[in-house]
C-alpha cells in the first residue's frame, strides 16, 4: 500500500520537474547581463567574447541549448559552474547538507517553543497567555532576519562574548570532521569527535535561533487556530462528559487531531526557510545553497541557478511525499489510499 502510494506521488511529480526544467531554463535566458561577458572580463576584446560565448554553448539557438540542457540532466550531468569552476551536483552535495543542517535544526527549535506556546494560547483565549502569543508572534513575523541576526550577533558575541565568532560552519580551531553525511552534528557524533561536534554546536546557536525565532510565528499560530477548532468539537466534549483527565483530553485527542494542519504547515515554512535563508547564510557567512544561488544568479551562472532550482523542486516533492506518509501515521483513518 505505501509503495503504491510513493510511485502514484513520484507519478504525479513528473510533469512540476518537467515544467520547473522549462521554466527554470527560460528564465535564466532572460537574466540581463551576458555570462560571456562577465566571464571574459572588463579588458576582453569582442574576440574573446565570442571565444568564451562559443566555450559556454551561448552562440546556439535556444532550442539546440535547451534540448542539450535537457540530454545533460538525462545523463545526470548538471553542468558546471562557472563560478567556482566545479560540477554544480559537487557544489549542491557540499552545500545542501549545511543548508539543511540549519534550517532542521531551526524549525526543531521553532517547534519546541510554537507549539506550547500554541496550544497555550488555545486553551486560554483571552487571556494573558493568549495575548502574549500573539505579540511573540507578530514580532517574530515582522522582525527581517538579517536584522535579528546581527542583533543576536552584537549582543551575544560582541558584547557578551558568549558565543564564537559568526563565521561559518566551524571556528578556526577546529578541523572539519570526515565526511560521512555532510552534517557536521552527526558525523562528529559518528565519528566519536565530540570536540568538533561542540564546535559546530556553538556555530549554530546564533544563526538557528535567528531562523526559528521567523520560522516560529506560522507555526504558533496555526497550532493555536487548530486547537481551537479541536476542543470545541463533538468528540472532546465527549470525552470531558465522560470525565477524562484534562491531560489527556488535551494531548491524547485534541493535539493529534489539530496536528495535521501543523504538519501541512511546517513542511511549507521548510521548504521555504531552506530556499529563503540566503539572508541569515550572509549574516554568518554560512557555506549554504542560498548564498551559493545568490553568488550565482550575480554572475548570471545558468548551470549553478539552474542547478539550485531544480534541487529545490525535486526537494519539494520529496518533501510532500514524507507529509503525505505522516499524515497516514498521525490519523489513520485517512489511510495510504486518499
Amino acid at each position: 500500500m505505501r509503495a503504491r502510494l510513493i510511485i502514484a506521488r513520484l507519478i504525479q511529480a513528473i510533469p512540476v520537474v518537467i515544467g520547473v526544467v522549462v521554466i527554470t531554463f527560460i528564465l535564466t535566458r532572460a537574466l540581463p547581463g551576458d555570462p560571456a561577458v562577465y566571464f571574459a572580463g572588463d579588458a576582453a576584446d569582442e574576440a574573446s567574447i565570442q571565444q568564451v560565448r562559443e566555450t559556454l554553448g551561448l552562440d546556439k539557438p535556444l532550442p539546440h541549448q535547451f534540448l542539450q540542457y535537457v540530454r545533460d540532466l538525462v545523463r545526470g550531468d548538471w553542468g558546471n559552474s562557472l563560478s567556482t569552476g566545479q560540477p554544480v551536483l559537487a557544489d549542491l552535495a557540499r552545500r545542501l547538507p549545511a543548508s539543511l543542517e540549519l534550517t532542521l535544526l531551526a524549525l526543531l527549535l521553532s517547534c519546541a517553543i510554537a507549539i506550547p506556546l500554541g496550544v497555550m494560547a488555545a486553551t486560554s483565549p483571552g487571556s494573558w497567555k493568549d495575548h502574549l502569543c500573539r505579540v511573540l508572534v507578530t514580532a517574530g513575523v515582522s522582525l527581517p532576519t538579517f536584522f535579528t541576526g546581527i542583533l543576536l550577533v552584537y549582543v551575544f558575541y560582541y558584547l557578551l562574548d558568549i558565543v564564537p565568532s559568526p563565521l561559518g560552519r566551524l571556528d578556526f580551531i577546529y578541523i572539519e570532521p570526515d565526511s560521512i553525511t555532510g552534517f557536521y552534528l552527526i558525523d562528529g557524533a559518528l565519528t566519536g569527535d565530540w570536540e568538533t561536534f561542540r564546535g559546530a554546536a556553538k556555530q549554530l546557536v546564533l544563526p538557528a535561533t535567528t531562523m526559528a525565532i521567523f520560522t516560529l510565528a506560522p507555526i504558533a499560530r496555526m497550532t493555536r487556530a487548530s486547537m481551537l477548532t479541536a476542543l470545541s468539537s463533538d468528540f472532546i466534549r465527549t470525552a470531558r462528559a465522560a470525565g477524562l483527565a484534562r491531560r489527556k483530553i488535551l494531548m491524547g485527542y485534541a493535539l493529534r487531531n489539530a496536528l495535521l494542519p501543523v504538519v501541512t504547515t511546517l513542511g511549507m515554512v521548510f521548504s521555504f526557510a531552506l530556499g529563503a535563508n540566503v539572508l541569515v547564510e550572509k549574516v554568518f557567512a554560512w557555506p549554504g545553497i542560498g548564498s551559493y544561488a545568490v553568488d550565482a544568479l550575480v554572475a548570471s551562472d545558468y548551470a549553478a541557478v539552474q542547478g539550485f532550482v531544480l534541487a529545490m523542486a525535486l526537494l519539494f516533492v520529496a518533501l510532500n511525499l514524507i507529509i503525505d506518509l505522516v499524515y497516514a501515521l498521525i490519523d489513520p483513518r485517512i489511510g495510504f489510499d486518499s
